[in-house]
């Protein structure tokens, strides 16, 4: 599948995903919006890339936000990641995950870690 095209079930997921964004991602998503404003930086949420859909991206820098809950880190949760991550490699796109503890214990950290990738922060 062509990386510029997304298939024809991602749009309703990321639909149906917005709807139930996790605190975090909440949360997350509240600080992001800021970026347009701030640095002009438009980012969008639950949004389909190819066949999949990114929790959070910058289309502009090729950044791809992830936030991780528990059953990213079973078996099955790694393999379908290390698959996704490998394709949206292959678009041009680098990934960045958090876990959900991680934004619970120090959110800032995750924001300074996004805007270094973004080349906004040494």
């Amino acid at each position: 599948m062509s990386p510029s095209l997304n298939s024809p079930g991602a749009l309703a997921r990321a639909r149906k995903l917005r709807h139930s964004m996790t605190d975090g991602e909440k949360r997350l998503w509240r600080d992001l919006r800021e970026f347009k404003k701030l640095y002009g930086i438009h980012v969008r949420r639950q949004t389909p890339v190819g066949p999949y859909v990114a929790d959070f991206a910058i289309h502009s820098a090729r950044l791809i936000i992830e936030v991780d809950g528990e059953h990213h880190f079973t078996g099955p949760g790694i393999a379908r990641d290390r698959k996704r991550d490998a394709w949206l490699a292959e678009a041009g796109y680098r990934v960045v995950r958090f876990n959900t503890g991680e934004l619970a214990e120090s959110f800032d950290a995750c924001i300074e870690k996004i805007l270094h990738e973004l080349g906004l922060m040494i």
